[in-house]
């Protein structure tokens, strides 16, 4: 079936993002490019719904029931926008009124799926040249919303392109015990979360959603500068919608910025949280928070339900890389060897020997002292008096570079009321690692 004319310009400028290349070229070749864009994108979709299980099969567009019943899909209003952009790709632009109608009453703050809505309105009396295409008076006076919906629907269609490979992880996951269930990595640069479900065969995205980060983009260094940190970060509770404000959507799950290593460097702010948007959005354009990192209503109560505060390993990057966990093994025997001797030097209450284990460590422009006179570090240790002789457990160790390479380290400390957990810090200085930081998570 061939694409109708105003389809090329449409996604062009949407999905490939590149507006005004193809006007260099000649009609044929525009055609030719596009067309291989086009099986590219069906083949990667049609692969995404292959690993998929939680998505209900659909209905070819010559088989599609009335708007109602599209309506009653278990599928979210991402996966359905994506099927009306396959269908617009497809030329089968009446399936996809069908089911844009459908998806505008269902989510109708949903502001990306208003504008193919109204595309696909407007396609039936006029010829369209791109994404988004008003008359020019209302271009003008929109042209800073729509350049937003524009950078989303790019940033929804490559995420669907780009979906991690199987039996791969983000580099930062050196080790998580069966404890830990589940664990989130933000890629920043995809504007997207994954959320990761630890199995006995290994880890496994089981969700990913799109998200908003902070409107100055990454690197947060100070109160108010509206931008999301970078690194790696803990839930530290819930906070149910009735706690909150309006604009803060379902919920929240706070993340314990700043962590010490920001806190050793400097870095101030606080209240960055992972929650929704007002109930009158259903997103917000991709760089549009004062910080904290938002998602739509529907994915956030879904994230709520599903991880646990306190233990919930939260890593915010710019780009995440997915790596084969094979590839983190020499990481892992590196560092747990250094941490096992850290473990054995603390069962034989030796001071002299923990101290080795606690120098002051440069992060950043400060430097200060991780231990007391007697080489123990202060208000965690003493806590811990009653701890029983048997050796802690690694929960997880995650690895953070950003240019200093640090590890992020829960233990599990069997005592003899309840197991107790620690919280270490480690930072590699030359060619060996120094705990800069320790305490009980709480």
């Amino acid at each position: 079936m061939q694409p109708p004319n105003w389809a090329y310009g449409w996604f062009s400028q949407a999905l490939l993002g590149s507006p005004g290349f193809w006007g260099v070229v000649r009609r044929s070749a525009y055609r030719v490019g596009f067309c291989l864009f086009l099986a590219a994108l069906i083949l990667a979709m049609g692969a995404a719904d292959a690993q998929s299980k939680q998505r209900a099969p659909k209905p070819k567009p010559s088989s599609v029931q009335p708007a109602a019943a599209v309506s009653s899909s278990p599928m979210g209003a991402e996966s359905r926008l994506l099927d009306i952009y396959r269908l617009i790709l497809l030329g089968d632009t009446r399936t996809a009124l069908l089911y844009a109608t459908a998806l505008v009453r269902d989510y109708p703050h949903f502001a990306l799926a208003q504008l193919v809505y109204g595309d696909l309105l407007q396609a039936r009396s006029r010829p369209m040249q791109q994404f988004g295409d008003a008359l020019p008076p209302q271009r003008k006076a929109g042209q800073d919303a729509l350049a937003d919906l524009r950078e989303e629907a790019r940033l929804r269609s490559k995420a669907a392109n780009e979906r991690p490979r199987l039996m791969r992880v983000p580099s930062q996951f050196v080790h998580l015990a069966p404890e830990i269930r589940h664990a989130i990595a933000i890629d920043a640069s995809r504007a997207r979360l994954y959320v990761l479900e630890n199995r006995a065969s290994g880890m496994v995205v089981v969700a990913n959603y799109y998200v908003t980060i902070g409107k100055m983009g990454l690197g947060k260094t100070s109160e108010g500068d509206q931008r999301t940190p970078t690194g790696v970060y803990f839930i530290t509770g819930r906070i149910p919608s009735q706690a909150l404000r309006e604009e803060y959507g379902a919920g929240a799950l706070p993340l314990n910025y700043p962590n010490p290593i920001d806190q050793r460097r400097g870095k101030t702010g606080s209240g960055i949280w992972l929650h929704g948007p007002s109930p009158k959005q259903f997103a917000r354009a991709p760089e549009a928070s004062d910080g904290c990192i938002v998602l739509s209503n529907p994915d956030l109560e879904q994230l709520m339900r599903t991880v646990e505060p306190r233990l919930t390993p939260v890593v915010i990057a710019p780009r995440l890389h997915w790596v084969h966990p094979r590839s983190l093994q020499s990481n892992r025997q590196d560092f747990e060897a250094r941490l096992r001797a850290w473990s054995q030097a603390r069962s034989h209450s030796d001071p002299e020997a923990l101290r080795a284990f606690y120098e002051a460590v440069s992060i950043g422009p400060k430097i200060a002292p991780a231990v007391d006179a007697d080489g123990i570090a202060p208000a965690t240790t003493r806590q811990t008096d009653k701890l029983l002789p048997r050796a802690p457990r690694a929960l997880s160790l995650l690895r953070w570079v950003d240019p200093e390479e640090t590890m992020i380290v829960t233990l599990e400390e069997p005592s003899a009321k309840d197991s107790i957990f620690r919280r270490q810090y480690w930072a590699r200085q030359g060619r060996q690692w120094f705990i800069i930081h320790e305490s009980i998570v709480d």
